[in-house]
């Protein structure tokens, strides 16, 4: 091999394992943030990651919401129409947050099986519904 084939060489295998290099710190990157959609079904059925964050949706179950103790620790349970899973959440809650209102909350299951989350987002006026959460609502909900 020439003196010039082995620079050029060289360099292609520099730049191949460069490339090699960043995809993989991307493809961790990715796999480390990124979060799956789960309903209460999913969660209690143990589809649901382990120490791992994930998103859940559903309805917020009326009556369910209780402040125990002091402090901005809330409790509510979130259903599917089908199952339903105890959220607790210290933290302020958005203003459109309520019963009955289609909540997205991220955080990872405990111990006891309720989901700890870290975020709750509410929807953001009467006609936006996340598409996940669009087929859980009940038919006397979607004709009003």
């Amino acid at each position: 091999m020439t003196p010039a084939r082995k620079k050029r060489f060289l360099l292609i295998s520099l730049m191949v394992a460069g490339v090699g290099v960043g995809v993989y710190f991307a493809l961790k990157s990715l796999d480390e943030n990124i979060m799956f959609f789960f309903t209460p079904t999913e969660v209690t059925s143990g589809k649901a990651p382990d120490n791992k964050l994930f998103r859940m949706g559903g309805m917020v179950v009326n009556g369910s919401v209780s402040r125990p103790g002091d402090g901005l620790t809330v409790q509510f349970d979130l259903t599917d129409n089908e199952k339903q899973v105890t959220v607790r959440y210290a933290g302020i809650l958005p203003d459109l947050f309520r019963e009955g209102q289609g909540i997205i909350a991220n955080g990872k299951l405990n111990d006891r099986g309720e989901f700890v989350a870290q975020e709750v987002l509410a929807k953001h006026d009467e006609n936006y519904m996340p598409p996940e959460l669009a087929g859980m609502q009940k038919p006397e909900e979607t004709q009003q």
